[in-house]
C-alpha cells in the first residue's frame, strides 16, 4: 500500500499531466495549421473529361495547380519517399531516427550532412514559410504533429505536391510537369521523375531552363542514391542518365482561351470550372483553324463553335486565332456582326409555320421596290419564277424580302430575341425593317449557332451550355416541327462549295445542311450548318471589321465548316422522319390553291365575288372539343367537318395532311384512324385560315 503522502503526490501529478494535456489540446485547437496557401490555387478551366484547358495565375502570382496523390506517377512517389523520407508512411510527422542520425553526423563533421525534415515537416514549412533557424524547426515539428493528427498521409503528401517549389513562380508537381515537360505528372518517366525529386532541394540553382548542367547533376544524384538503396535498377538508371534535361520552360496549356477567360470573369470565386468542351476535339479544331488562317490576308481571323444538338453542349469553341497577337484576345464568337443572308432560313421558317408558304410554292425573283428599298440579288441578276425551296437554296434576296414583308420585320426580330439571341442594331432607336433579311442587324456566332441547332431539333431553340454543371437552358419554340423539317430538307440540298464534291465531298460520312452569309462590304463571311447530332458555326473576317474584297461565305467559310464536320465522330441518330402535318407533294400543282403561288400582299388580286365575305371559321369540330369516335362496327365511321365564311374553294388539312379542296357547300368527310389529338385547318382561296385543336376519343 502506498502511503498517503505518495498517494497525494500521484493525484497532484495526474492532475498536472491532465492540465498540461488539456492546455496542449486547447492550444492545438486555437492554433490549427494555416491552409491558406494550399487553398490559394491557380484557377483551372478543364474539359468535360477533366483535361486541363487553361490555368490562370493564383492571386499571389504563382502557377500553383492543385495536385492530389492520385495525379502523380507511382514511380515518382516511390522515388520521392525513398529520397526525402523513407519512413513517411510509419512516423507521426517527426522521425526520431532521422533526428538522431542528423545530430550524430553533425557532431562528427561539424556541419550539416543530412537533414531530419520529414515530408510532413516540409509540408508544414511550405504552408507557413519562416526564416531558417532552430526555433523555426521546432515550430515545424509541432505543425507536423498537428497535420498528422488532422489529416491522412495522402492528404499531407498532397499538400507537399501542391506547394513544393520548382523554380521561379512554379509551385507544385503538376505545374512543374506541365512547365518543363508539357505533360501531366501521371505520364512522367524515370528521368523526369528523378529531376523533379531533386529540383525542390535547390529550385533556384537547379532550374533546368536556366542551369541545365546543375539540373542534370541533381537528377543523376537522385538516380545514384536510388540504385544504392535498391529502389531503381542500375540498368534503368543508366538509360535515364543518358536522357537530356528540359532546357526550356514551356507555356501553360492554352486551349479555348477566349471561353476560359470569359468563364473566369463570370465566376471569379470558383477555382475549378468543368466545361462541356471535348479537349481532343478542341485541339483538332484549333489546329485546323490555325492552318486555315494562313490562307487569309494579314489581320484576317476566324471563329468556330461546335454544338451537340441534343444537349446543346458546346464541344469546341475557338473565339479567334493568334490569342497573343494584335486584337487576339477579342472573343470573335461573341461579337455581334452582320450575318448577311445567314438568317434567311428563319424568315422562311416562320412563313412555313403560318401556312402562307410551302417549299414547293412558286415565287417571283424579279426587280421589286418596297417603299424606298429595292433589294437586288448578290449576283446582280434575277432568276424569275422559282420555288421557295430553290429561292432559299440559292439565297435569292428579293424572295426573302417578300416573305419578311409578309410576316413582318418586328415579328421576325422578336422571334429571334425570344429564342435567346442577342440582336444588335446600328443605333438604339433603330426599328426592325426589311433590310434585316439581308444582314441589317448584328448577331454573334455563338447565338446564330444556337438558332441553327434549334432547326436541327425540330424548331426548338435552347441556350448553349458551356459548363458541365450548368442547368439546361429554357426552351423557346421558334416554329413547329413541320417548318423545321422543311428547312432541314431544303438546307440539306444546298450545293457544296466549288471543288468540295471532288474528293473530300464524296467521302463525307454525314449529310450536312448549311447556309452561308456575306455581310455588306465583304466584312464578314459566315457558314452555319447541322447534321443529325451536331451544329457548327464558322465566321471569317477581321476583328477591326475592315472589308476584304471577295470574302464571301460560300468560298471563305463553308469549306472550313465542312472540314470541321470531318473532325467530328459519326452521327449516332438517324435523320428525323417527316412529322405529323407535313404536306408532302412532288409538284406545285398538288398544293392547296392558296399555297401554290406566293405574292406580295399588294400584288394579290382580290378573289372574285368575295366582297364582305368573312374569313373561314371552323364550326365543327370547334376548337378544344373532344369528338367521340364512331363505334368500330358502325357502317359510317366518318366525321363531318364544317366551316362558315371563307372564299371558296376551301382547303382542309388534318395534322398537315391534305384532305383536298372543296366547294363551300360540299360536305367534307374525314375518317379518324384512332384516338388522339388532331390539328384541323381550313384555308380559303385568299389564304385566310382557321385552326381547331381537337381530341378524338372512344365512347365506353
Amino acid at each position: 500500500m502506498l502511503s498517503q503522502f505518495w498517494q497525494s503526490r500521484l493525484i497532484i501529478a495526474a492532475f498536472a499531466a491532465l492540465g498540461i494535456v488539456s492546455s496542449l489540446a486547447a492550444a492545438d485547437r486555437a492554433n490549427p495549421p494555416d491552409l491558406a496557401r494550399v487553398e490559394m490555387l491557380s484557377p483551372e478551366v478543364v474539359g468535360h473529361d477533366g483535361q486541363l484547358l487553361r490555368p490562370f495565375l493564383s492571386k499571389d502570382g504563382y502557377w500553383r495547380l492543385g495536385t492530389d496523390v492520385r495525379d502523380a506517377n507511382p514511380r515518382y512517389l516511390k522515388l520521392l519517399k525513398a529520397y526525402e523520407d523513407r519512413r513517411f508512411d510509419d512516423h507521426w510527422g517527426v522521425d526520431p531516427f532521422a533526428i538522431a542520425r542528423a545530430a550524430f553526423q553533425y557532431a562528427g563533421a561539424r556541419r550539416i550532412v543530412s537533414g531530419a525534415s520529414t515530408l510532413t515537416m516540409q509540408a508544414a514549412r511550405l504552408l507557413e514559410p519562416r526564416p531558417r533557424g532552430f526555433g523555426t524547426k521546432l515550430i515545424q515539428m509541432v505543425r507536423a504533429l498537428q497535420l498528422e493528427e488532422r489529416y491522412s498521409k495522402d492528404q499531407i503528401l498532397s499538400i507537399y505536391l501542391t506547394l513544393a517549389p520548382f523554380g521561379g513562380n512554379i509551385e507544385g508537381l503538376r505545374a512543374a510537369s506541365l512547365a518543363y515537360f508539357g505533360k501531366e505528372p501521371a505520364a512522367l518517366d524515370l528521368s523526369e521523375s528523378a529531376l523533379l525529386v531533386a529540383l525542390p532541394q535547390s529550385p533556384a540553382r537547379h532550374r533546368p531552363d536556366r542551369h541545365a548542367i546543375a539540373a542534370k547533376a541533381g537528377r543523376d544524384k537522385v538516380l545514384a542514391r536510388m540504385v544504392a538503396d535498391g529502389v531503381v535498377t542500375a540498368g534503368d538508371a543508366r538509360v535515364a542518365e543518358r536522357e537530356g534535361v528540359a532546357s526550356l520552360r514551356l507555356a501553360m496549356p492554352l486551349a479555348a482561351p477566349h471561353l476560359a477567360q470569359r468563364l473566369m470573369r463570370e465566376f471569379p470565386h470558383r477555382t475549378f470550372l468543368t466545361t462541356t468542351i471535348d479537349a481532343g476535339l478542341q485541339d483538332s479544331v484549333e489546329r485546323m483553324a490555325a492552318r486555315e488562317r494562313k490562307y487569309l490576308e494579314d489581320g484576317g481571323s476566324l471563329a468556330i463553335v461546335v454544338v451537340e444538338n441534343r444537349t446543346r453542349n458546346v464541344l469546341a469553341y475557338d473565339g479567334g486565332t493568334d490569342f497573343w497577337g494584335a486584337s487576339g484576345q477579342i472573343d470573335l464568337a461573341q461579337r455581334a456582326r452582320s450575318p448577311g443572308s445567314a438568317l434567311k432560313p428563319f424568315i422562311y421558317g416562320l412563313a412555313f409555320d403560318d401556312l402562307v408558304l410551302h417549299p414547293a410554292s412558286m415565287m417571283e425573283d424579279q426587280p421589286m421596290v418596297f417603299g424606298d428599298y429595292a433589294p437586288r440579288d448578290f449576283e446582280g441578276y434575277f432568276q424569275g419564277a422559282v420555288t421557295a425551296r430553290d429561292a432559299l437554296r440559292m439565297s435569292l434576296n428579293v424572295p426573302a424580302v417578300m416573305v419578311l414583308d409578309r410576316i413582318g420585320p418586328l415579328r421576325f426580330s422578336l422571334a429571334l430575341t425570344n429564342a435567346g439571341a442577342r440582336i444588335a442594331y446600328p443605333t438604339r432607336d433603330t426599328a426592325p425593317s426589311l433590310p434585316i433579311a439581308l444582314g441589317g442587324l448584328g448577331i454573334s456566332l455563338a447565338d446564330i449557332t444556337m438558332l441553327y441547332a434549334g432547326i436541327a431539333e425540330g424548331g426548338e431553340a435552347r441556350g448553349l451550355r458551356y459548363l458541365a454543371d450548368a442547368p439546361e437552358g429554357a426552351s423557346h419554340r421558334m416554329f413547329g416541327p413541320v417548318a423545321a423539317y422543311y428547312l432541314r430538307d431544303i438546307l440539306d440540298g444546298v450545293a457544296l462549295p466549288e471543288g468540295w464534291a471532288m474528293g473530300e465531298g464524296l467521302a463525307r460520312k454525314r449529310t450536312v445542311g448549311f447556309k452561308t452569309g456575306t455581310s455588306y462590304g465583304f466584312r464578314d463571311a459566315w457558314s452555319v450548318g447541322f447534321s443529325n447530332d451536331y451544329t457548327v458555326g464558322v465566321w471569317v473576317g477581321r476583328a477591326d471589321g475592315a472589308p476584304s474584297a471577295g470574302r464571301i461565305g460560300r468560298e471563305a467559310a463553308a469549306p472550313i465548316l465542312l472540314r470541321t464536320f470531318e473532325l467530328l465522330p459519326p452521327d449516332k441518330r438517324p435523320a428525323p422522319l417527316p412529322p405529323s402535318g407535313t404536306i408532302m407533294v412532288t409538284s406545285t400543282d398538288q398544293l392547296p390553291p392558296s399555297l401554290r403561288v406566293f405574292t406580295r400582299e399588294v400584288d394579290r388580286p382580290p378573289a372574285p365575288q368575295t366582297t364582305n365575305v368573312p374569313p373561314p371559321s371552323i364550326s365543327f369540330p370547334p376548337n378544344g372539343a373532344t369528338v367521340p369516335l364512331p363505334a368500330p362496327d358502325a357502317k359510317d365511321r366518318t366525321i363531318l367537318f364544317k366551316a362558315d365564311g371563307g372564299s371558296g374553294p376551301l382547303t382542309w388539312l388534318v395534322n398537315g395532311q391534305l384532305l383536298g379542296s372543296f366547294d363551300r357547300f360540299q360536305p367534307v368527310l374525314f375518317q379518324p384512324q384512332g384516338e388522339g389529338f388532331a390539328r384541323v385547318t381550313v384555308v380559303d382561296a385568299e389564304g385566310r385560315s382557321d385552326t381547331a385543336n381537337i381530341r378524338f376519343k372512344r365512347q365506353h
